[in-house]
């Protein structure tokens, strides 16, 4: 029986700067904050590449159903915001169990498609695996390796 590859990603950061060394497989970047809250600006938030995650499945899910179906789809488009917006106006909104996180996500399809297509083509961005997942009662759990673990 064959192991599956390790689908882990390691973040390194150092002592003093914020920048983080991502490595995913083979494929090695930096994540950085900007220069205002500390940072270098020497790469992507975390936020930009949450939202690249969800704008990436999107467009390659867009891509893989309009390509089944035979669709004349051109080029996908997906710009992404986020957002904390209050859940209600009301006295205690500054506190965080009155805050709601929000990403507003546009698409624009290119290509001679029919209204029909376009609109199911918005139906189907909604059920990328990304963004059923962001949607989802998403566990995290959290272990403390011992000091003298080596992650490589």
């Amino acid at each position: 029986m064959l192991e599956a590859p390790d689908k882990s990603v390691l973040v390194k950061v150092g002592p003093e700067a914020l920048l983080a060394d991502v490595q995913a497989g083979r494929h090695t970047w930096v994540v950085d904050e900007p220069v205002e809250v500390g940072g270098q600006d020497c790469g992507p938030t975390p936020y930009d590449l949450l939202l690249s995650a969800l704008g990436a499945c999107t467009a390659i899910t867009l891509r893989l159903y309009a390509t089944q179906k035979k669709w004349p789809l051109e080029g996908i488009e997906v710009r992404l915001r986020h957002q904390r917006v209050h859940e209600q106006d009301c006295e205690k909104c500054e506190q965080p169990s009155h805050m709601l996180e929000e990403v507003q996500k546009e698409l624009r399809l290119l290509g001679p498609l029919t209204e029909e297509q376009r609109q199911r083509l918005e139906a189907i961005s909604q059920k990328c695996p990304v963004q059923k997942t962001l949607m989802s009662s998403l566990r995290i759990t959290t272990t403390l390796a011992p000091a003298d673990t080596d992650f490589m």
